[in-house]
């Protein structure tokens, strides 16, 4: 699997000379959407069409962050208002009825996704809801209480994959018990171990998603310098060894003022320490073509969960 280790992202509702170029050329893994890049049905299946024709690739990775109302990126033109926190009080109300009810939607949402030509999803947020919780996370939490965010994201993943599309489980180990929003600045975090295991990571572990992004968040009693994107502790010890996560690992949005170097240094850090993907969702073409010539391939890990991906989508 001869691509460079990175999603990147593009300008607008076409893709110009440039990223074709991009795309046949220099190799990314995979492309992400935003509202920014969808205008109408039509013109979205005209897009992904042409971005797998261009990648030579029917199975290329085509990535959108669609949770629903607060972060719904084809929010304009599907009726998409409910949000995981909606679920997460039906399903204390009555637990079967709740699993039911998501069933239907899941695979309501799913099958818009394949008309569309979209096969990754990044949903569930498995944050749990704590007093101070950021509101960029609010709502997209099911719930303040741990089972019920657990059970709910082992659902999401299940009805997803019954339906061809992958899921990401997010933001991992646990954006909870942030108080501030990671786009904007760095959030620490000063609980310890015990607590952190107990609480936050306890939705993340069994899951069967074949992927995960990471959150740009300081852990200060798991590693006092570095957000858990760049920190090769918390990726080796907690997530894939205490939470035993084994699929692709993705960074959070390597654009975000969490992190504190440039782009390049971000993206290199972030797979120094771990992580088996970057994500890049500013759109910048020349950004584009610096990140992903600064960018080593695939490792053999990767291709491997890659090809496994692709077997999935058949």
């Amino acid at each position: 699997m001869k691509c460079k280790a990175l999603i990147i992202s593009i300008k607008g509702t076409k893709l110009s000379t440039r990223e074709r170029f991009l795309l046949s050329r220099e190799k990314p893994w995979g492309i992400i959407l935003f509202s920014r890049n969808l205008k109408s049905l039509k013109q979205i299946k005209k897009l992904t069409s042409q971005i797998k024709k261009i990648a030579k690739n029917n199975h290329f990775p085509i990535l959108i962050d669609e949770e629903g109302e607060t972060v719904s990126r084809l929010k304009s033109l599907i009726n998409h208002n409910l949000n995981a926190s909606f679920f997460g009080s039906l399903y204390e109300k009555d637990k079967i009825f709740c699993s039911n009810i998501y069933k239907h939607y899941i695979h309501s949402l799913c099958k818009v996704l394949k008309r569309l030509g979209i096969n990754i999803n990044t949903i569930p947020v498995l944050d749990i809801l704590r007093l101070k919780t950021s509101k960029i996370i609010g709502k997209r939490s099911f719930s303040k209480n741990k089972n019920i965010v657990k059970e709910l994201g082992l659902l999401t993943i299940k009805y997803l994959h019954q339906n061809k599309i992958a899921g990401v489980i997010k933001h991992i180990p646990g954006h909870g018990a942030a108080s501030s929003d990671s786009h904007l600045k760095t959030p620490k975090v000063k609980l310890s171990k015990k607590e952190l295991n107990g609480v936050d990571f306890y939705p993340f572990k069994s899951s069967k998603a074949k992927f995960a992004m990471t959150a740009h968040i300081l852990y200060s009693k798991l590693d006092n310098k570095n957000v858990a994107t760049l920190s090769s502790k918390i990726i080796k010890d907690k997530i894939r060894k205490k939470i035993k996560f084994n699929g692709i690992l993705i960074s959070d949005d390597i654009s975000m003022r969490a992190l504190k170097y440039n782009l390049v240094v971000n993206a290199k850090k972030s797979l120094e320490a771990g992580c088996n993907l970057v994500l890049y969702c500013a759109g910048n073409t020349n950004d584009n073509f610096k990140l992903i010539r600064s960018l080593p391939y695939i490792d053999r890990f990767t291709s491997q969960k890659t090809s496994e991906f692709f077997k999935f989508l058949r």
